[in-house]
């Protein structure tokens, strides 16, 4: 990766962390202190985030085409005037009505803030060779959590969730929106496009309608596997007879793996095709999830780790699939409309899985397992046209 290009994924990088971190991550720590302060069920506040991302999957298709008619640098700098104003709404809410209207104002944000946004901007940039843009994309922002959490859970502690989400406010504007101002423009990225992309970029081609379908079938898998696993994970591992404070310390790998994942992806699986590495990656989870279930306690941690750095790769493939099927032209609008599918799943997991847990316990993680599989299978349908 060339000096200008890794300033631009360095600037949209930290854009997109502070984005998940303020956002995605948020109702983890802060929904207790919301609910207590307004009065309402802890059900309620995740309801309202839960209705954020419907807003989000509805509006990501209509955010990639923004990014393909006027450029990432002007999107995203105005996306971070939004997240800054819902941020506050939401530090202002009073009750029920103002606090679904705050994380609805979210849901805006949320739909030009996370990956797919930060990866049409890298494809608009530098087209075809922009796979190691995307990697290096998600390695920064794997540390979303590690260190949303510990800043959000800190302001919480000493000031109020109120205070928190006006800090997060302040952050989108003192910092993602230069950074996000600071990116390329259209005419300088075609600049550094020519000089320093990977690969030249392909020429636009006929693919079948299946292939979308499959896409979009394997990415609302993984999503719903990933955001299931986000959710529920310590109490899926003591359902399988982990002690708590072992889950925790388990469920704790789960980052690191991703990006470990990530790491491999950048290295050694750099010059294979990105169907090739998704292929592993979909296999990942249910590999781990047999293991588990066939030894119980002691392979906890494998469980973890395969599955974490199995959603570490997905996430690039994410960005890489559509570009090796479909080429960069059009590509925002394209992938906003594949990982539509992707966002409603993700809002139904935490839900669906959790019922799951309810009636059936470890043996949930057979669902999980036929999942990965169905979505490996959809995999070994694609095949890459030379």
């Amino acid at each position: 990766m060339k000096t200008g290009q890794a300033k631009t994924v360095a600037k949209l990088g930290t854009s997109v962390t502070i984005a998940y971190a303020s956002s995605y991550y948020l109702p983890a720590i802060l929904s207790k202190g919301m609910a207590q302060s307004l009065g309402l069920s802890l059900s309620t506040v995740f309801l309202a985030f839960s209705a954020a991302l419907v807003v989000s999957a509805l509006l990501g298709p209509f955010a990639g085409r923004l990014v393909d008619l006027y450029g990432g640098r002007r999107v995203l700098a105005g996306n971070s005037l939004v997240f800054a104003a819902g941020l506050t709404a939401l530090a202002a809410a009073q009750g029920p009505a103002s606090l679904f209207a705050g994380w609805l104002l979210m849901g805006v944000a949320m739909s030009a803030g996370f990956y797919e946004a930060a990866f049409s901007t890298l494809v608009r940039f530098y087209g075809a060779g922009a796979r190691s843009a995307i990697t290096g994309i998600t390695l920064i922002a794997g540390f979303a959590s590690t260190i949303g959490w510990p800043l959000t859970a800190w302001l919480d502690l000493e000031y109020g969730w109120r205070t928190a989400c006006m800090v997060w406010a302040a952050i989108h504007l003192l910092v993602a929106l230069p950074l996000n101002l600071a990116l390329p423009s259209h005419g300088a990225a075609a600049v550094a496009a020519s000089a320093e992309v990977d690969a030249p970029p392909a020429p636009a081609r006929a693919v079948p309608a299946t292939t979308a379908w499959l896409l979009a079938f394997v990415f609302g898998v993984t999503w719903f596997i990933s955001t299931a696993m986000a959710a529920h994970l310590p109490a899926l591992l003591q359902a399988n007879g982990v002690g708590l404070a072992s889950a925790i310390a388990f469920a704790s790998f789960v980052g690191p793996a991703q990006v470990a994942g990530r790491l491999l992806e950048y290295g050694l699986l750099r010059n294979v095709s990105p169907l090739f590495s998704a292929r592993l990656a979909c296999l990942a989870h249910p590999v781990g999830a047999l293991v588990f279930l066939a030894i119980g306690v002691p392979a906890g941690l494998v469980f973890t780790i395969l599955h974490g750095a199995g959603n570490g790769v997905m996430t690039i493939a994410n960005g890489t699939l559509p570009l090796i099927f479909f080429g960069p032209a059009g590509y925002g609008a394209r992938q906003g409309m594949l990982m539509m599918p992707a966002r409603f799943a993700q809002a139904l997991a935490p839900f669906c899985f959790g019922l799951a847990i309810e009636r059936f316990g470890a043996s949930s993680l057979w669902f999980s397992m036929a999942l990965g599989l169905a979505a490996f299978a959809a995999l070994l349908m694609l095949k890459i046209k030379k």
